[in-house]
């Protein structure tokens, strides 16, 4: 099924996911070097020569774990993000994958990489 926006909507939304995906890219940038390039005396602040205290060490690989877990997750929302790009490109942006009738504008401009319409969403998140 061919999307039901106009030529016009379609690059409106296009405009919009290109700039989310901007933003989720550099999320991903600013989480991955905040953790990958400092070691845990950086990344605490101390820069002494004292010895690194156990609780901090433990501390600071669970604050590492976190923020590598978030930028997975930002990972997976660029893909969605990439998706929805292929999409407007394609034809058929804004069609629920699952029922085959229209996304809601309304619902598009909240979350611009919807796959699926509210209520096939609703009875996906039921199950």
């Amino acid at each position: 099924m061919k999307s039901k926006f106009n030529k016009k909507s379609l690059t409106e939304f296009k405009k919009l996911i290109l700039k989310l995906k901007e933003k989720v890219t550099g999320d991903i940038k600013c989480i991955s070097e905040d953790t990958l390039k400092k070691s845990p005396k950086e990344s605490s602040g101390d820069m002494s020569g004292y010895a690194f205290h156990l609780a901090d060490a433990a501390t600071d690989a669970y604050d590492r774990e976190f923020s590598l877990e978030l930028a997975s997750e930002e990972r997976g929302l660029l893909y969605e993000i990439e998706d929805a790009l292929k999409k407007t490109e394609e034809g058929t942006y804004g069609i629920c994958e699952k029922c085959k009738l229209p996304i809601t504008k309304i619902r598009l401009k909240a979350l611009p990489y919807a796959r699926l319409c509210v209520k096939c969403q609703t009875n996906k998140e039921k199950r």
